[in-house]
Order: C-alpha cells, then sequence, then structure tokens
C-alpha cells in the first residue's frame, strides 16, 4: 500500500483544523472545541509519523544502494547493512503508526480514563498484588508525564488495598490503557509464607474511558446521595466529618463512593465522575454486543472474567495470555515499565483492525 497520497491528506485536513481552531467561533460550542482539539492533536502526531516514515525510506533506499555497492565484508558495507536492520524495525513502527489513522478513530481514545483496582483470590496477598498493580500504573503514568488524581480507596491490614479507584489524565490515556481490564495473576512466595511456598493470588482491574456530561444523561431523581463520615488509618480530618460521599444509581443499582477528598463537593464531582464513566462503559458495551463480528476483532472480549495476565516472580516472567507474549523483565515491568507488554497489544490490535477493514 502507497501511504503517500494518505499522509498528504492528513496534512491537508491538519491545515483545515489548524484553521478552524484559529477562529473565535470554534469556540462558541465548547463541545465543537474539544472535538476540534482532539482531532488536532491526532492529526499532527500522525502527520508528523508519516513525515518520519518517508524520510526512513529514503534513508533506507541510500543504505541499500551503499550495500549493494560495496564489496562483501568492506567496512563501508558492514556499516550499511546494520543501518538498514536498524531503518527496517524503524519503517515498520511508522508504518503501523500511520496504517492507525486509517481506521476509524474511536473517539474514548483520547479520553482521559479511571482506573478500578479490586483484590481478587488470594486474600492478604491479593490485596498487596492490588497495591503493587496501583504503584505499577502511576510510575508509568509518571513516565508518561500523566498526572494520578486518587479517588477512592479501600487499604487492607498488612498496607494493600482491597480496593483503589484513580484518574489518569494525560494524552491517550484510556488508548494505552483499555487493554489492562480483566484479571491479572501473580506467582510469589508472599512476605507471610514462612516455608517458601509460591502462591497464586490475583486481582482485577478495569478501565473506564472518562465520560462527559453529554455521552449520558443522568436525571437529579435517579440519584440517591447520602454522606457519611470518611474511614481509614487514621490522620487529620478522617473519622471527624461528614465528608465521604456515596451514590446509587437507581435505575442500573450502581453504587459509587468517594472519600479521598476532605471536601464532601469535592467528594460528590469525583464519586459523579466515576459514575458517568461507568454509564458511559456499560453503554458502550451494550453497543458493541451488537456487533459480534466486530467484536472478533479485539485483543481479548476485555471481560473483566478473563486472566489476561499473569506475573510469574520466581522466573522474572510476565505473560499476557491474549497474545501469547511472553517476556523476562517482570523486574522493570511491576516498576512501571508497561510499554514492553502495551506496544504489542496495541501492534496487534491494529492489525486485526486493519484486517477486518481489508475484508470488508
Amino acid at each position: 500500500m502507497d501511504l503517500a497520497p494518505h499522509i498528504d491528506r492528513f496534512a491537508r485536513r491538519l491545515a483545515e483544523v489548524e484553521a478552524a481552531l484559529s477562529s473565535p467561533e470554534a469556540f462558541a460550542v465548547p463541545q465543537r472545541a474539544q472535538e476540534l482539539s482532539r482531532e488536532y492533536s491526532r492529526l499532527k502526531e500522525l502527520v508528523a509519523n508519516g513525515r518520519a516514515f518517508l524520510r526512513v525510506g529514503e534513508e533506507l533506499a541510500d543504505n541499500r544502494e551503499m550495500a549493494a555497492s560495496e564489496p562483501p565484508g568492506s567496512e563501508l558495507g558492514t556499516l550499511a547493512a546494520e543501518e538498514i536492520r536498524r531503518l527496517e524495525l524503524e519503517e515498520n513502527r511508522l508504518k503501523l503508526e500511520v496504517q492507525r489513522g486509517l481506521l476509524p478513530p474511536d473517539p474514548t481514545d483520547s479520553r482521559n480514563t479511571i482506573v478500578e483496582i479490586r483484590a481478587g483470590a488470594g486474600g492478604a496477598e491479593s490485596a498487596l498484588f492490588a497495591a503493587d498493580l496501583f504503584r505499577m500504573y502511576s510510575r508509568y503514568a509518571e513516565a508518561r508525564g500523566w498526572k494520578v488524581d486518587p479517588m477512592d480507596s479501600s487499604p487492607s491490614d498488612l498496607g494493600g488495598f482491597k480496593e483503589v479507584i484513580f484518574a489518569v489524565t494525560g494524552p491517550d490515556a484510556y488508548r494505552r490503557l483499555k487493554f489492562e481490564s480483566g484479571v491479572h495473576r501473580v506467582q510469589r512466595v508472599p512476605a507471610t509464607e514462612a516455608q517458601g511456598r509460591i502462591h497464586t493470588s490475583t486481582a482485577t482491574v478495569a478501565v473506564l474511558p472518562e465520560a462527559e456530561e453529554v455521552d449520558v444523561d443522568i436525571r437529579p431523581e435517579d440519584l440517591d446521595i447520602s454522606v457519611c463520615r470518611a474511614g481509614g488509618h487514621g490522620g487529620q480530618g478522617v473519622n471527624t466529618t461528614d465528608s465521604a460521599v456515596r451514590i446509587v444509581h437507581k435505575p442500573t443499582g450502581l453504587e459509587v463512593r468517594c472519600q479521598d477528598e476532605r471536601s464532601q463537593l469535592k467528594n460528590k464531582a469525583k464519586a459523579m465522575k466515576v459514575l458517568r464513566s461507568r454509564l458511559l462503559e456499560r453503554k458502550i458495551e451494550e453497543e458493541k454486543a451488537k456487533y459480534d463480528a466486530e467484536r472478533s476483532t479485539q485483543v481479548g472480549t476485555g471481560e473483566r472474567s478473563e486472566k489476561i495476565r499473569t506475573y510469574n516472580f520466581p522466573q522474572n516472567r510476565v505473560t499476557d495470555h491474549r497474545i501469547e507474549l511472553t517476556i523476562y523483565n517482570l523486574a522493570q515491568v511491576i516498576e512501571g515499565t508497561l510499554d514492553d507488554v502495551l506496544e504489542p497489544l496495541l501492534r496487534h490490535d491494529l492489525q486485526e483492525r486493519l484486517a477486518a477493514l481489508s475484508r470488508q
């Protein structure tokens, strides 16, 4: 496929969006301005990758010509061969990024996200694992320049979490994290294990696109809102004021609680943000359920009951079961070096969607 015409088309559209954003009229409707800003960010990255792809193609052609003109074993020929291998890898990476622009954009990909981690099977060890996952995502977000905003948590006795909910704000946060939804399994010797036996525990992760008010219609009469005193391990303000907020969405039975802030109003605002995101996720899942054929093109089904990944500490191994990926750098991954796992997932999803598009 010749991508040059598509790159030119992206560049023309980028110029149109840039011109639209420079007009005061674009900001008369806030939602329209947000949509244009998101499209501008997406196109700007797409055009940059496209131009880099064309430039790498030219460098590859030059190096292949040099390699062909040099006698076997020459120093210049060897250097050219090494450069060709590097450039081929870069060309393939950029090619996928440009091809991503050929697919209809997922409107939720550019959203911020809300992540919910809950301890599963394994008792105290599963709560410790939930805390490890929270730290892993927090460090990954920090490395990408994203902001992590804790929203609610239920600590366990040994320093873990029975549940922790937090928001992640930053470019492409949902696109990069959405495949984390599911059951995460850990195999290791717990700190509480006296005989050195390996235990298996689990934690569930739910990744929700942050909803905007226009996404879901929430009527005040559908909400049951109550306040209570915040709970926790102590500290100034804990258990002294009625700041914790509990919201029940009566039509669906969804319940949200937030106690991270000392202000009741701030906790209510955070709880409403979580509720809107859960309702949006339900709406998206209902729509996707209508298209079974489309679901088969995704990485797994995204259901929380799936075991998506295993973290085996004795073997320093991480296995993603959806794409049969196994890497031996668990120590780095659990400290937030997640791209070694996420990039293959993103590439696999893109290749599957491109294949589905070519079959249409």
